[in-house]
């Protein structure tokens, strides 16, 4: 069996299209485009979409970071891969009416892929605003309004593996 290198792509059941990221001698640690990283063993099962010879220490870690954002963007509809706190991957939204109808539905999967669109949007309005020729007020008066946008979404923070990754709306004094 041929270990694969490191920035090998590949094609996983569970966890999708990744790139491989570091290898030990019985597992590769793979960054999937919509679970981040995850590790699985060197004989599991998965599609290799490319494989990159193993040659110790002959990609640098800059090397294969620099690889593995470009792969992800060239596959990926945001600009940002944003992994969802582990506890959520798997689970559903249940939306239970008042009234006597059906309940419905939605993977929490696709509820936090839609709110990560809706945060990377957002950053992109607050970039145009801040780039535009809006008078200095009217930059002011947006930029108000977009930092309550997020405000309103700090509920979904829980959704979210890192910190980093959270809205965050106006601190209050």
């Amino acid at each position: 069996m041929n270990i694969l290198g490191i920035g090998s792509r590949i094609k996983h059941p569970e966890y999708g299209l990744g790139v491989v990221t570091n290898v030990t001698s019985k597992h590769y640690w793979v960054t999937f485009i919509e679970s981040g990283l995850e590790t699985i063993d060197v004989d599991s099962t998965f599609e290799i979409i490319e494989a990159v010879e193993d040659e110790v220490d002959s990609v640098s870690f800059y090397e294969v970071e620099r690889t593995l954002k470009n792969l992800l963007q060239k596959w990926s509809d945001v600009s940002q891969v944003v992994p969802m706190a582990d506890k959520w991957k798997g689970g559903k939204i249940i939306l239970e009416p008042g009234t006597p109808t059906s309940n419905k539905e939605i993977p929490i999967d696709t509820f936090f892929h839609k709110i990560v669109m809706v945060r990377d949007r957002l950053r992109v309005m607050e970039q145009k605003v801040n780039a535009s020729k809006l008078d200095e007020v009217d930059k002011i008066d947006l930029q108000q309004y977009i930092t309550r946008i997020y405000g309103s979404l700090t509920t979904f923070n829980v959704l979210f593996k890192s910190t980093n990754d959270f809205f965050v709306g106006e601190k209050t004094k």
